[in-house]
């Protein structure tokens, strides 16, 4: 089974790839700037996860849909309500089971290319305590494997072209789908890859930079 991540940009990726490398894309774009000004770099986002996405929040390029599908036969995009899509019939919704009065959203909206039902899945946005989030638009690893379910086949090829905190990732090597990603921030790859191997493989990361399967701890 194949997990290959590449901390590159995705488009200068996607422009080395055949035609539908991939059965299913499942990718979560950010969408500052696309359609009106979305103000989402201040407050608690930036109490807890700093300025610093004011580097990444920008919207992709007409080159970046165009490139997403051209490389895969099919796919599932978060936010697309930022963006001007064809009309589809399948959408699915991200309900997040969090009271009105929450200040974010309380479901997220995915434009899909399948030809199917819409439908909505619920699960709470928050985490798990000994997964703590450090991506300000970290998804659940259960939200990713509940499309990897319904949408994806035995045998496909799974790629996310902006994978971010790696729940996508996680998701596909555990239900032993091949999988590829890319993530641009170095930050955010060093992470997700120590997150990956945490949940997937046991290992753990220490202070002082070794590594150790988290079965051996009880020697240490």
């Amino acid at each position: 089974m194949r997990s290959e991540v590449f901390n590159t940009d995705c488009i200068e990726y996607m422009r080395t790839l055949p035609d539908k490398a991939f059965q299913l894309a499942i990718a979560d774009p950010p969408y500052g700037g696309a359609k009106e000004t979305v103000g989402r770099k201040g407050g608690t986002w930036a109490a807890k996860y700093g300025t610093h996405i004011n580097e990444w929040d920008k919207a992709p390029t007409q080159e970046w849909f165009d490139e997403l599908s051209r490389v895969s036969e099919n796919q599932i995009i978060w936010g697309a309500n930022y963006f001007t899509m064809p009309p589809t019939r399948c959408f699915l919704i991200w309900e997040k089971t969090i009271p009105e009065n929450f200040t974010m959203a309380m479901c997220e909206y995915a434009w899909t290319s399948f030809n199917a039902n819409a439908k909505v899945f619920k699960h709470s946005q928050v985490g798990d305590p000994n997964d703590p989030r450090f991506h300000p638009t970290q998804k659940p690893v259960a939200l990713y494997a509940w499309l990897l379910k319904n949408y994806a086949k035995p045998g496909d090829r799974i790629f996310d072209p902006m994978m971010g905190s790696q729940s996508s990732r996680i998701a596909a090597y555990k239900m032993g789908f091949d999988y590829v990603g890319c993530e641009l921030d170095k930050e955010y790859f060093d992470k997700g890859c120590e997150r990956f191997a945490k949940e997937c493989k046991g290992e753990i990361k220490l202070k002082d930079g070794s590594i150790v399967k988290q079965a051996s701890l009880f020697d240490l």
